[in-house]
């Protein structure tokens, strides 16, 4: 007899509860630790100090996706329309829904401070020679490079996004009806919005019932 079988039959022979260990979780039960502050305000520092002008939302998709596999592009996306429907600097609002996602408000704060700390210093010292130097022929060559650049950032975040988001028709409607009323007609935002985001969270929707009775049926049989 072993002693865990004799303390088992002891307790139950004076009516006393036996206890049992709990088992242990099952791995897709594991809680993903949290995100530490001060990874998330060097990340934001990173992406704040790496990229330029339009070029700050590629660079904060190559870092929060690509590297720190904090998101996937389908949650990105996401994150980055909410954050340019909602009043504010797009990557203002991106960098407090990311910083919350991974650490509560701590986060958020990280991020924000990340994010705006050293570009403001760095603003500063750049707009004093710029107001010194804006008529010189160089500095103008200089800056004409950088809008490029992040221009080329740009689009090459649209065509990695693109590959892994615009994978059945009706994204690609989606994205089409977009681009032609915002990008060529010049509706406002909110009028494309009250056009295209009906029927996107109407496929969605139908999309994942779909999937949820398909894996209901295969765990079914």
């Amino acid at each position: 007899m072993t002693p865990n079988s004799s303390t088992s039959e002891a307790g139950a022979g004076d009516g006393g509860a036996v206890l049992t260990e709990a088992p242990p979780p099952a791995a897709d039960e594991t809680v993903r630790p949290r995100v530490s502050f001060w990874e998330i305000a060097r990340t934001f520092n990173e992406i704040s100090l790496s990229s330029f002008g339009g070029g700050l939302s590629a660079w904060s998709r190559e870092m929060v996706v690509a590297r720190k596999k904090w998101m996937d592009d389908a949650e990105f996306l996401s994150a980055m329309t909410v954050c340019r429907i909602l009043p504010g600097a797009n990557q203002v609002n991106l960098a407090v829904f990311v910083g919350t996602k991974l650490n509560g408000l701590r986060g958020a704060g990280a991020a924000l401070a990340g994010l705006i700390a050293m570009p403001t210093v760095l603003l500063m010292a750049i707009a004093a020679l710029y107001a010194a130097f804006q008529h010189s022929h160089a500095v103008q060559h200089v800056l004409a490079g950088f809008a490029a650049a992040a221009v080329a950032m740009t689009l090459q975040m649209v065509w990695k996004t693109g590959r892994t988001t615009l994978t059945s028709i009706m994204p690609v409607l989606l994205f089409a009806t977009t681009f032609v009323l915002n990008g060529i007609l010049r509706w406002p935002l909110w009028w494309t919005l009250a056009v295209t985001a009906p029927v996107g969270i109407a496929w969605a929707w139908r999309r994942a019932h779909k999937k949820a009775a398909a894996q209901a049926a295969g765990s079914a049989s």
